[in-house]
């Protein structure tokens, strides 16, 4: 029988890209700004403090997961930002927002963590937890996968659903590797891990981060990279048994200069 935090992973991904289809549980996709140089996600710097999350995030709980994050929006520095609490836990914060990357191919946000999650290591399954993850999803077409991609795609949305996506990038906050560091998922090689902070070193800080997601696709699974589908925030501690607390400002997709 397939290991449960194996059809646990797989379900995660699979629930990440449900909103993306269109309105699903209230939810409903942005609209593609394709002549847009900058592509706002909805602000959490535009929202109150408080339990009150902008409507077109949603929380995405997992079925073989007993506990949650908690998001909520707190105030640092008279910025509103969002917080996650994770602790023994996993969820995540998706939106569906189409997004040219031939157009705006840059992602920038700022993240701050209390600290690394001490087990974290990409090379391992029980080590699958980290302290910040933001995920940007693609809209990958199945003419684009070899034979056997299409076939591990089909028989897991079998299992888990249609709307599993068959190509994401995320990027996180490791410990056993260095930042620059990459290698796929050690649940899925449709998904490439990328760290971009490591360790205690900047903990507790802010980090300002831009990733040109064109060109990270690129290199993960080849040329021509494909629209832009959704993008999710999480922090996990599931599998480690750790607690992390973790920020995350406003983000935002822009032009190259």
């Amino acid at each position: 029988m397939e290991p449960m935090n194996t059809r646990r992973r797989w379900a995660s991904l699979a629930l990440l890209m449900t909103p993306v289809i269109g309105v699903v549980s209230g939810f409903s996709v942005c609209p593609a700004r394709a002549d847009a140089r900058r592509v706002e996600l909805p602000r959490f710097s535009a929202a109150l403090p408080g339990n009150h999350l902008p409507k077109e995030w949603l929380h995405q709980t997992l079925p073989s997961v007993e506990r949650p994050n908690r998001f909520d929006l707190l105030a640092d520095a008279g910025v509103t930002v969002l917080r996650v609490i994770s602790d023994h836990s996993a969820s995540s914060l998706a939106i569906a927002e189409r997004v040219d990357p031939a157009v705006t191919p840059l992602l920038r946000w700022r993240w701050r963590v209390s600290k690394a999650v001490s087990g974290s290591d990409l090379r391992r399954k029980a080590g699958d937890d980290y302290a910040a993850r933001v995920y940007v999803l693609f809209d990958l077409p199945p003419e684009r996968l070899g034979v056997g991609d299409r076939m591990k795609i089909a028989a897991a949305r079998v299992l888990y659903g249609a709307n599993l996506p068959a190509a994401a990038l995320c990027y996180v906050w490791g410990t056993a590797q260095v930042a620059g560091e990459s290698g796929w998922n050690a649940y899925s090689d449709r998904l490439r891990m990328i760290v971009v902070d490591s360790g205690n070193a900047h903990s507790g800080k802010w980090r300002e981060v831009v990733r040109d997601v064109a060109a990270d696709f690129r290199a993960a699974f080849g040329d021509p990279v494909p629209a832009i589908s959704g993008v999710a925030l999480a922090a996990d501690t599931d599998n480690t048994g750790d607690r992390v607390e973790t920020h995350f400002g406003d983000l935002w997709f822009e032009a190259r200069p």
